[in-house]
């Protein structure tokens, strides 16, 4: 699947295809849509290979194990304790356990304020009964706010809405919004193992690039590693001149596939075992195009190594589509730009603290209320969650990205100062984390969002394939849940699901039966408990 040599930078003419060959996919991004789309893929015995930017997979999920527990620096919720979640049936079988840290009518989405404690600006405890009227209003100013979505029938923003709120029932008047999304039900887990093991699960056996950012997609010019041609022996493996050296393997997975040749002859997959390929890490390499050929697409990285394939999943975030770091050839269509141009990315950084001693309240939410977002501080306690002796500061929005433009150390003292806001006497920090989603180029930003004023059909103008080209990422889930890692890992699934029938009908048939997902369903429960 690696090439090399192709320098000249025109597209080659169109090549066959050995006959009895599987076809063959490259997904571009290390994320969980992108690891989600490869697992499908290979389970379904086509040739995969994933590319990745970073030196590390889960892309926006990081899990971080440098203060010798796990601490997720992006995302760090199941929204949607429940069967309906598609990640369910993977974080059943792996045993994995979730805190619950909201039930599904909290009013802060994943957290409920019974296990909130607030203090104001000069340190005083906010009384509980205080904070439990608070959320009382703003249940209230949610119930008023559907009504006035439905009296509008063109788009207005949450603050528009919550404003004239406020102009009919002055009685509601607060400082701050909220808005409501459309979740799973079951309430929000926390992963207290973090989510890599997820991502650790679902890349097993995948042959994985890392530091491999995709340069350009066209035909192939005929496979070659390390300048000498691959031959598919009868077993469907690669080699290098047919030595028995084989670069890829078709692993057997745990779905059972019967793949049928182009020409309704049976392709031979081979013995079914599963095979190891070993994570390549190489230099960075910066994006410069991606082009579309006919039947055939190729990735070409900046020092120059080639891959090809029939088809290619693409997940990376929307940020780097809307910042036009890779070109497209041909040129993306209006409709397609359209898209990229009307969602919003929105961003939120989280600064982990670890102490010696637990010197905070038994409650998983503290914070300071005051009238702007800056004077506000948010942790999370994870000593409650999972034992360990860290707070996580959250920042978005504004706040987010200047936190950005401060040093590590500067960004660990001013989340003290908040800290210090409600324990004067707290000891600093042994370690301290900060991330920076925002201005990290293979991200920039944290998830999308619905711009006021644009078109309804966003999110299928950006699913939708383009020749042999297929989408994926959080930004393009389906039922209203962006911004979620189950939504994300739905649109991959969804993106390898129209790979797999658009090559299927391009090159041939296959009969696909179930995954094992499908029937460990009814049989393992979900780990959730609150302390």
């Amino acid at each position: 699947m690696e090439l090399k040599g192709n320098d000249s930078g025109t597209l080659p003419p169109c090549l066959g295809r050995r006959h009895g060959s599987s076809p063959s996919v490259i997904v571009i991004g290390g994320g969980i849509s992108g690891v989600a789309a490869a697992r499908f893929l290979q389970n379904a015995y086509f040739k995969v290979l994933l590319l990745e930017s970073r030196d590390r997979l889960g892309g926006r999920i990081h899990t971080d194990t440098s203060f010798g527990c796990p601490v997720d620096l992006g995302a760090s919720w199941l929204h949607g304790v429940c069967n309906e979640n598609p990640l369910a049936p993977l974080i059943r079988r792996l045993g994995l356990t979730l805190y619950r840290t909201s039930g599904d009518d909290s009013v802060l989405y994943d957290h409920d304020l019974e296990s909130c404690m607030l203090f104001d600006m000069d340190g005083h405890q906010v009384p509980h009964n205080t904070v439990a009227e608070v959320g009382d209003v703003f249940k209230k100013i949610l119930d008023e706010t559907e009504k006035v979505r439905n009296e509008n029938s063109n788009d207005i923003s949450v603050l528009q809405a919550i404003s004239i709120v406020l102009d009919r029932h002055p009685e509601l008047r607060q400082e701050g919004v909220s808005h409501e999304e459309q979740v799973l039900t079951g309430g929000h887990g926390l992963m207290v193992q973090g989510y890599h093991p997820v991502i650790e699960a679902l890349s097993k056996d995948i042959d994985i690039r890392l530091n491999h950012r995709p340069n350009e997609l066209g035909f192939p010019i005929g496979p070659v590693i390390s300048g000498k041609r691959i031959i598919y022996d009868e077993e469907n493996e690669l080699q290098e001149n047919g030595s028995g050296s084989a670069e890829w393997n078709h692993a057997a997975l745990q779905n059972q596939i019967d793949l049928k040749a182009f020409s309704n002859k049976p392709i031979h997959l081979g013995p079914r075992r599963s095979t190891i390929f070993p994570i390549q890490r190489s230099a960075p390499a910066q994006v410069k195009a991606i082009t579309d050929g006919y039947n055939k697409v190729m990735v070409t990285v900046e020092d120059g190594r080639n891959f090809v394939a029939d088809a290619a999943i693409i997940t990376v975030p929307i940020g780097v589509l809307k910042a036009n770091l890779i070109e497209f050839k041909p040129k993306l269509p209006d409709w397609k730009l359209s898209a990229i141009a009307d969602l919003g990315v929105g961003n939120e950084n989280k600064i982990a603290l670890r102490f010696d001693t637990v010197f905070w309240p038994n409650v998983e939410l503290l914070g300071i209320v005051a009238p702007t977002s800056y004077a506000c501080g948010y942790f999370l306690n994870l000593h409650k969650a999972t034992g360990h002796q860290v707070l996580v500061y959250m920042a978005a929005g504004r706040l987010a990205y200047d936190v950005e433009k401060l040093s590590d150390r500067e960004a660990a003292d001013f989340v003290m100062r908040q800290l210090k806001k409600m324990f004067p006497d707290a000891p600093e920090p042994v370690q301290y984390l900060v991330s920076r989603w925002g201005t990290d180029p293979d991200s920039l930003g944290c998830y999308s969002y619905d711009l006021v004023g644009k078109p309804t059909d966003i999110y299928d103008k950006l699913r939708a394939p383009l020749g042999n080209l297929f989408f994926g990422g959080e930004a393009v889930c389906m039922d209203d849940h962006q911004g979620s890692v189950h939504g994300a890992y739905s649109a991959g699934i969804i993106a390898a699901e129209d790979c797999c029938q658009h090559l299927i009908k391009r090159l041939g048939s296959v009969q696909l039966v179930s995954s094992r997902e499908e029937i460990l369903k009814s049989i393992v429960p979900l780990k959730i408990s609150r302390m």
